[in-house]
């Protein structure tokens, strides 16, 4: 996926606006949907070029999507579409991944106020797939079929997460992103942004009690000017103390940290 700038940060911008009036109970059809469209941009180079062409008139673009979408997708999300072939992109693949995005944050939003639920599950999961290689292979082996690999997380998750987790995992096979820890990172961050959180990463040699993850969140939300999201990772490794990671920012307060700090320090 793109980093957006320039025009294609402002169309994103634009889009999201309009997505918010999208009815609750529509948005998990219009980010399959979303999804859907994504796909067929990016398998159609020729397509996409025609539709990100700034020569090529707004409504013959519409048309021509209409012609290839009818009858198959929510109206709801054909007029998404059709405001994104009007604005203007940085670079023409930008339009295939600000469509994507748009379904990544619909399909957050359909889950309603199980948002939290929603980060923890994305999280758990990533969490599952970076600690079991054999899960990890299975899902990134290009000689299974998306289908096949689809099967598999139904079997995992299926009537124990909630539907937009699934659908979330589901679209992280697409092969969009790198890989599909990095996927389902990169959901979680778009579900947190969508509840007007950030995310924080607490690495402890042991599970915080309820009160110290209470106190944790505080500080950070205030630090942050925001509310924060707190997940932890616990590695006995780092012995004691607390590794923090929130956007760009580490702070490295463990003990394996401070250890490692005096090592290169008597080094020279």
């Amino acid at each position: 996926m793109a980093d957006f700038r320039g025009t294609s940060a402002d169309a994103l911008a634009a889009l999201t606006v309009e997505l918010r009036a999208v009815a609750e109970s529509d948005l998990a059809r219009v980010g399959s949907d979303l999804f859907a469209v994504a796909g067929i941009l990016r398998g159609e180079p020729a397509l996409r070029r025609v539709v990100t062409d700034v020569s090529v008139p707004a409504e013959a673009k519409r048309g021509l999507l209409r012609q290839i979408l009818g009858g198959k997708a929510s109206e709801a999300a054909v007029s998404l579409v059709d405001a994104a072939v009007g604005h203007r992109w940085t670079v023409s693949r930008d339009l295939a991944d600000a469509i994507e995005r748009l379904g990544e944050i619909a399909v957050v939003r359909s889950a309603g106020d199980a948002g939290p639920r929603l980060e923890n599950e994305l999280f758990e999961f990533g969490q599952v797939v970076k600690g079991e290689p054999s899960l990890r292979d299975a899902l990134s082996d290009p000689a299974r079929s998306v289908a096949d690999k689809a099967r598999l997380v139904d079997s995992l998750l299926a009537g124990k997460a909630l539907p937009a987790t699934v659908a979330l995992v589901h679209q992280a096979l697409a092969g969009t992103y790198r890989t599909v820890a990095v996927a389902l990172a990169t959901y979680e961050h778009v579900a947190a942004d969508v509840n007007g959180e950030r995310v924080a990463t607490v690495t402890v040699a042991k599970p915080l009690a309820d009160g110290d993850r209470a106190r944790l969140v505080d500080v950070l939300s205030r630090q942050y000017g925001r509310p924060v999201h707190l997940n932890v990772v616990v590695d006995r490794s780092v012995v004691g103390g607390v590794l923090v990671e929130i956007g760009d920012d580490v702070i490295d307060g463990t003990v394996a940290g401070r250890l490692d700090t005096a090592r290169r320090r008597l080094a020279g």
